[in-house]
């Protein structure tokens, strides 16, 4: 009996333990909302009866703390996400001007940091256009990106409207060659970037279905 006993035991009292902690942070938490929100929970019919075995009074009790409990968690959450969000926004001002003043590192961290900005900020049209180009010679094509219009001196140096135009390789995309053509030597597709990616990536195993060949945009 005696084991019998402490075994119970053994079990019972982390949990009557762990309850009486978890009531008392409740009711910590709790205790100075829990007369304004009853008040207010009060007004309501639907709330203020009997339900199971619990009176108007604790209905009115639990509901208030649970509301409460909610309340804090919300409010808790998004104190989180603005202290993270300045936190980062501090780190990352830091770690720029850092980054700005190391030698030789700094060089290359605000040529990468201009390709960025001019890829995703300043021309949101960049590798839109999918287009169709001789390479390595005439008598083959592959399928590139356009980038935008080649640098004025480069265009003003040919007396050619010339075009930057990506060539990714295969089977990986991410290298590639950078080509300057002609604008009337460009094909102009129908085709969506991502499934010319998906073109490229595959070997040519995976084809969009029936692009179509579109006029060249007219200039204005």
């Amino acid at each position: 009996m005696r084991k019998y006993f402490i075994t119970g035991l053994v079990i019972l009292l982390p949990l009557a333990v762990t309850i009486a902690i978890v009531v008392f942070i409740v009711n910590f938490l709790t205790g100075p909302f829990i007369g304004m929100v009853s008040h207010f929970l009060s007004n309501f019919p639907r709330i203020n009866r009997d339900f199971l075995f619990l009176k108007p009074e604790q209905v009115i009790r639990y509901g208030s703390q649970l509301l409460i409990l909610l309340c804090i968690f919300l409010v808790t959450v998004i104190l989180g996400m603005i202290a993270r969000w300045f936190f980062f926004k501090t780190l990352i001002s830091i770690s720029d001007k850092l980054l700005h003043k190391i030698p030789i590192v700094n060089k290359v961290y605000k040529t990468t940091q201009e390709i960025i900005k001019t890829i995703f900020v300043t021309d949101k049209n960049s590798f839109k256009q999918v287009v169709m180009v001789p390479f390595p010679n005439t008598d083959s094509y592959v399928i590139g990106l356009i980038s935008r219009d080649a640098p004025k001196i480069c265009s003003s140096s040919t007396s050619k409207d010339l075009v930057s135009v990506l060539i990714p390789t295969t089977p990986n995309p991410t290298t590639g060659f950078l080509l300057m053509y002609d604008r009337s030597d460009l094909i102009f597709l129908d085709m969506k970037p991502e499934e010319a990616i998906k073109y490229i990536v595959s070997c040519g195993v995976i084809t969009p279905e029936h692009p179509e060949i579109k006029a060249e945009p007219q200039k204005g």
